[in-house]
């Protein structure tokens, strides 16, 4: 394939930047736009073919600039924090829902191919039906799901009507290195590897028999360069998951045996709103992406505390 310029929103974030190095490895350039409100410089690798753009995905004319010449979009940028978004619904909207808009607007202008957008399984909400398929009715409960909801629904239309192609990537549990530990938002994975490492006992909100569906990064990435160039994937939605289910405890516990230590957490009250539990039907994106899951659980958490280690 010959090299293309990609924009990558969100690109000095932690699935961004694991999707910048990608594309730097296959060769690509790499335009990044990122206000560093949670991304890092660190994360950016240094390279020739990356440009990076200070600035801010809810404002039009930046999102504009920033579009010139990109053939494919990554838009990552968002306000991952859902009690962040609960507490300023309006900033959520800003970035979450108007950034979006204002990517799609400006690609379809720009006359960018396709943008591949990463949506969420908090569109789902607590429906107690399992597994999750795309097809099932959705019932956001908090501002960070109605603007991801908002926003695929955007990407839809902007397929329907203009004829710009876009994709959705509905991602359920990722983690990896650069999930940032020290956010009490932090996926659970990067909190409790952070706390074992260091000797801390970790909180566990409830029993500890909550189910999540937990993928690696690296996963992600390549469900996203599918999703970049699949035939049939514009227009959809795809779930990004494994198809499989880990408790909280059996998660702690495989973290503990990984570094030699023991198990004993501290069991707190459930917290208002979590959801018991969580997993995805991935059919979907394995026909229409040709995409699957190859990194098991226990060797994702494995390279998650050796890069922990080595950094």
């Amino acid at each position: 394939m010959a090299p293309m310029l990609y924009l990558v929103t969100g690109g000095a974030g932690f699935i961004g930047s694991h999707i910048t190095g990608r594309l730097l490895a296959d060769g690509h350039r790499v335009r990044i736009l990122d206000n560093f409100s949670t991304g890092k410089r660190e994360n950016i690798p240094a390279s020739a073919d990356v440009e990076v753009v200070e600035g801010d995905v809810g404002d039009t004319d930046t999102v504009r600039q920033c579009m010139d010449g990109v053939d494919i979009v990554f838009h990552e940028a968002a306000i991952a924090s859902v009690p962040e978004t609960v507490g300023n619904p309006l900033a959520s909207e800003r970035t979450n829902y108007r950034g979006t808009v204002n990517v799609l607007e400006a690609a379809r202008q720009a006359t960018a191919r396709r943008v591949v957008f990463a949506c969420s399984a908090a569109v789902y909400g607590d429906l107690p039906e399992l597994p999750k398929q795309e097809t099932m009715p959705v019932k956001p409960l908090s501002p960070y799901a109605i603007d991801k909801l908002a926003s695929e629904y955007a990407c839809r239309v902007y397929h329907s009507l203009y004829g710009l192609e876009t994709v959705a990537l509905r991602y359920f549990n990722v983690f990896g290195p650069r999930q940032d530990p020290s956010s009490p938002y932090s996926g659970v994975i990067s909190i409790f590897s952070d706390c074992t490492r260091q000797g801390k006992q970790p909180d566990i909100y409830g029993d500890g028999g909550q189910t999540r569906d937990f993928i690696y990064v690296s996963d992600v990435v390549e469900a996203n360069m599918r999703a970049a160039s699949a035939q049939a994937a514009p227009g959809k939605a795809y779930n990004i998951a494994t198809g499989s289910t880990v408790t909280i405890n059996e998660l702690l516990q495989t973290l503990c045996r990984l570094q030699g230590r023991t198990f004993d957490p501290a069991y707190k009250p459930v917290r208002e709103g979590d959801i018991r539990h969580s997993s995805a039907d991935i059919g979907l994106a394995g026909k229409d992406l040709d995409w699957r899951p190859s990194v098991a659980f226990a060797d994702g958490l494995k390279m998650l505390l050796d890069s922990v280690q080595t950094a």
